[in-house]
């Protein structure tokens, strides 16, 4: 018998988000130093076997109806591949995606595809390529580009491509990203910087707003509401000169829709995170090898969600940025 990942505010979580590393191959200035980070060990980090069990708990018996994959970067998960393959096993009516910097998505996307992966989200905030190898701190952005066509001619449509601005490097880039990515049948989604850098420099009077992007993307576009409500999509869409390309933007910080939130978040070691922002976990992956049964499992998971705050509270003097970074969290 299924029972709902419900709060004490009416919402029902369907959409989980999946770590599957901590690790990556960029460096990006709004995630994490130059240097990197002190990755979690490998004895911490939950087995394919223990991420499809959690899964396969999440969607048979906790109403689990969309699965994306993401890290760090999840295309260095080795098992990826098999993981995607096993998940889509469960039910062919799941919505599988993965969130990618798209590094290694060139030689892996059709193998996802065959395995059942629907489409791709892929991290690109720049065209330019001076100013990708700046963000971050690796000159690969012919890589990127290619593994987004790779995915689009996979069928891991539609691509979506997520952006971010910063002031004063790339906020003059967001109109030749809605060009391009209109050019190549992508989607374009927009997304304020939030605080979760593992540096803890996040500003607010640096970050670029939602209302700064409309205005930008207005000197080239005229933007029309797509459509009414938005439900718990993330995104505000807008149909671009009248459609039918859309562009979208996630302003979780100036436009919260924390009342319409339906994810739940499983990092790589197996914590149960029922915010992005949240700064309590539920450990799933001590009590799983403690040999807890999967009724005893899904308990936990319930609990943990029944304790969701009604919001994020960024926009609150006594907020406090989440002690795990974007890297260790997944997107």
């Amino acid at each position: 018998m299924q029972r709902p990942l419900a709060d004490a505010y009416g919402r029902v979580a369907t959409d989980l988000r999946v770590s599957l590393t901590d690790r990556c191959n960029l460096r990006c200035s709004y995630c994490m130093p130059a240097e990197g980070l002190d990755w979690m060990p490998h004895d911490e980090v939950l087995t394919d076997d223990e991420v499809v069990r959690l899964i396969t708990i999440g969607v048979r018996r906790l109403g689990v109806r969309e699965v994306r994959f993401t890290g760090g970067e999840p295309l260095i998960r080795r098992g990826l591949v098999d993981i995607v393959r096993r998940t889509r096993a469960l039910d062919d009516g799941l919505e599988l995606s993965v969130t990618t910097n798209a590094l290694g998505l060139e030689r892996n996307a059709q193998a996802l595809a065959e395995a059942g992966l629907d489409r791709v989200n892929i991290s690109l905030d720049t065209l330019d390529p001076a100013r990708f190898a700046t963000i971050t701190r690796r000159d690969r952005l012919d890589d990127v580009l290619r593994g987004a066509k790779a995915a689009h001619n996979a069928g891991l449509t539609p691509v979506k491509i997520n952006a971010v601005l910063l002031r004063g490097v790339n906020d003059d880039d967001a109109c030749d990203l809605l060009h391009w990515s209109i050019d190549h049948e992508y989607e374009l989604r927009f997304i304020e910087q939030m605080p979760l850098d593992a540096q803890h420099d996040w500003h607010r009077e640096q970050m670029v707003t939602a209302d700064e992007i409309f205005a930008k993307l207005a000197r080239e576009f005229t933007l029309t509401p797509a459509r009414e409500p938005r439900g718990s999509a993330p995104a505000e869409l807008f149909l671009v000169d009248g459609g039918p390309a859309t562009v979208g933007v996630i302003a979780s910080v100036t436009r919260p829709f924390c009342g319409d939130c339906d994810r739940v978040r499983l990092t790589a070691d197996g914590q149960v995170r029922n915010c992005l922002f949240a700064r309590e976990e539920s450990d799933l992956r001590a009590a799983m090898r403690s040999d807890a049964s999967d009724d005893e499992l899904a308990d936990r998971w319930v609990a943990a969600m029944a304790r969701k705050l009604p919001g994020h509270g960024i926009n609150d003097p006594s907020f406090l940025q989440p002690d795990r970074p974007m890297s260790a969290i997944g997107g």
